[in-house]
C-alpha cells in the first residue's frame, strides 16, 4: 500500500517540499533566529498576501524584457548559426568574433544598454538578448554541421538543388532538436539575465527591480518572496516550452522511438 501511494504522480514530490518547509522553518525559529539572515516560511507566506496587489504588475514587466529577449535572440541565434553551419566561408569569418563576444558576460553589458537606450524595457531586454543569443546560435550551428551527407545527396536525388531548397527540406527539419535545445538554455539564461538587469539599473520596474528594492528596506521575508515567484516562473516557462515544442515540433521523435 505505501509503495503504491508513493508510486502516485505527485505524492514523493509533496512529501519532499513539506519536509524541505518544516527543515527552513525549524532552522529559521530556533538556529538562526534573525529574520533579516533567515526569514521563516510562515513570514514569507504572509509577504505573499502584502505584495499580492503589485505582484501581477512586476510579472508582466519581466515578461515584457524576457519576451524582448528571447524573440531577438532566437531570430539572430538561428540566423547566424544556420549561416555558420552551413557555409564555411561565413563560418571561418565570423567565428573568432562570436568566441570573443560570447566569453563576455551579459552583465558587462548593462552600461552600454544604459547609455544606448536608457532605463527602459529595451535596454533589459537587450541584456536578454546578449544572454539568450548565443546557446540559439551555438546549438543551431551544431544541428547544421552534424547534417548526414547521405541526407542531402538523397535530397539531390529528390529534387532539391539548390541551397535554400536542401536548407528548408533536410537542414532545418534535422536540426529542430538541436535549435530546441538551444532556445531552451537560452531561455534559462535570458530569465537569470531580467533579474540581474533589472536589479542592476537596466529597468526601474520588474521582479529583480522589486527584489533589490525590498532588500534595501531590510524586509528580506519579501525578498525570498519574490525569489520564490522568480523560480516558480522560471519551472513554469520551462515546462510550457518542453510541452509546447514536443507535442508540435518534435512529435515525430516520439514516433520514430517506437519503431526502433
Amino acid at each position: 500500500m505505501l509503495r503504491e501511494a508513493l508510486q502516485r504522480r505527485g505524492v514523493v514530490e509533496g512529501i519532499s517540499v513539506c519536509v524541505v518547509l518544516a527543515v527552513w522553518e525549524a532552522v529559521a525559529d530556533f538556529v538562526v533566529a534573525e529574520p533579516f539572515k533567515l526569514p521563516s516560511p510562515s513570514s514569507v507566506l504572509l509577504a505573499f498576501y502584502e505584495i499580492s496587489d503589485t505582484l501581477p504588475e512586476d510579472i508582466l514587466v519581466s515578461f515584457m524584457h524576457f519576451g524582448i529577449g528571447i524573440c531577438m535572440g532566437a531570430a539572430v541565434g538561428i540566423t547566424i548559426g544556420a549561416t555558420m553551419g552551413w557555409f564555411r566561408v561565413v563560418e571561418r569569418s565570423t567565428d573568432p568574433i562570436i568566441e570573443v563576444t560570447r566569453a563576455i558576460p551579459p552583465l558587462a553589458w548593462i552600461p552600454f544598454a544604459i547609455a544606448w537606450l536608457g532605463c527602459t524595457h529595451q535596454a533589459a531586454g537587450f541584456i536578454v538578448f546578449i544572454g539568450a543569443v548565443f546557446p540559439v546560435l551555438l546549438n543551431t550551428y551544431a544541428g547544421f554541421r552534424s547534417v548526414d551527407r547521405i541526407y542531402i545527396d538523397a535530397a539531390r536525388v529528390l529534387g532539391c538543388k539548390t541551397n535554400a531548397s536542401l536548407i528548408k527540406s533536410v537542414a532545418i527539419p534535422y536540426s529542430l532538436p538541436f535549435i530546441a535545445t538551444g532556445i531552451r538554455v537560452g531561455m534559462g539564461v535570458g530569465w537569470m539575465c531580467v533579474v540581474a538587469a533589472e536589479m542592476l539599473g537596466a529597468s526601474n520596474s520588474g521582479l529583480g527591480f522589486k527584489l533589490w528594492f525590498f532588500y534595501g528596506l531590510h524586509m528580506m521575508d519579501r525578498v525570498v518572496a519574490y525569489m520564490l515567484v522568480i523560480g516558480l516562473l522560471a519551472m513554469l516557462l520551462d515546462r510550457i516550452f518542453r510541452c509546447v515544442v514536443d507535442a508540435r515540433l518534435l512529435r515525430w521523435r516520439k514516433g520514430l522511438s517506437v519503431a526502433v
